[in-house]
């Protein structure tokens, strides 16, 4: 590839073309029914056919499960066993970080269309729980340069992609009933160029893909019958 190339996406269509789903996990017990929408912003999607959400008015956001974080491949081949209880560390604060992001989404909702609730004994009215679970998040800039991606000749434009994405498995579970009404997984990645010196942690990229999750969970939620909420993925590559 020569010169500087661009990939913006602003729908879901042209997002399928650069990122690829993550592989399933145990967190989701049928990944199997989900199929992938056009009218929403996440890869993978199922919800039960009478689901009808106009019926709830409260939330829970459960804390957000990381247990299948410590599958990735890279993090097994990490050499320091202090480094890897830095980084499981750094899991813990990002499940939280996530967690909080959402709730704030929902919270400063204009509309208002749901009410968050921390517990199921505030429960008021017909409530719904979101159960997130991390499943993925790719090492960044100083990851790579200690692994001599970033040397001359090496790197490129997969490369760059590949290494900044993070993925997410999400279940709607009916409070009232303890059925799950809906699942959902996306893998998402952020805009950075491959000499991105101002990531300064592993993760890198990854809370502004959890802002950008936070913002479409409100806004599905807030989606009208046949309205189509995309995916403004957009990613720069600028080798030079």
């Amino acid at each position: 590839m020569t010169g500087c190339a661009a990939i913006q996406s602003d729908s879901n269509q042209a997002k399928s073309k650069v990122v690829e789903p993550a592989p399933d996990t145990a967190f989701i017990e049928h990944p199997e029914l989900q199929q992938q929408p056009t009218d929403l912003p996440f890869q993978k999607v199922w919800i039960k056919p009478d689901f009808d959400k106009s019926r709830y008015q409260e939330l829970i956001v459960a804390p957000v499960n990381t247990q299948y974080m410590f599958e990735m491949d890279w993090l097994h081949k990490a050499s320091s066993a202090s480094w890897f209880n830095d980084v499981k560390k750094d899991i813990e604060e990002l499940a939280v970080y996530f967690h909080d992001q959402v709730v704030k989404a929902f919270k400063e909702d204009p509309n208002h269309r749901f009410k968050v609730i921390e517990s199921i004994d505030q429960r008021q009215q017909p409530a719904l729980r979101l159960e997130l679970a991390l499943i993925e998040i790719n090492p960044s800039t100083p990851v790579l340069h200690a692994a001599g991606w970033l040397t001359l000749g090496g790197g490129t434009a997969a490369g760059a992609i590949n290494k900044r994405r993070a993925a997410f498995e999400a279940r709607l579970r009916d409070l009232q009933t303890d059925e799950i009404v809906a699942t959902f997984a996306d893998r998402d990645m952020q805009d950075v160029g491959p000499l991105d010196l101002t990531r300064l942690t592993w993760y890198g990229p990854t809370k502004g893909i959890m802002d950008r999750w936070a913002k479409q969970f409100v806004e599905v939620a807030n989606r009208k019958p046949d309205e189509v909420v995309t995916d403004p993925t957009a990613f720069t590559l600028r080798p030079f």
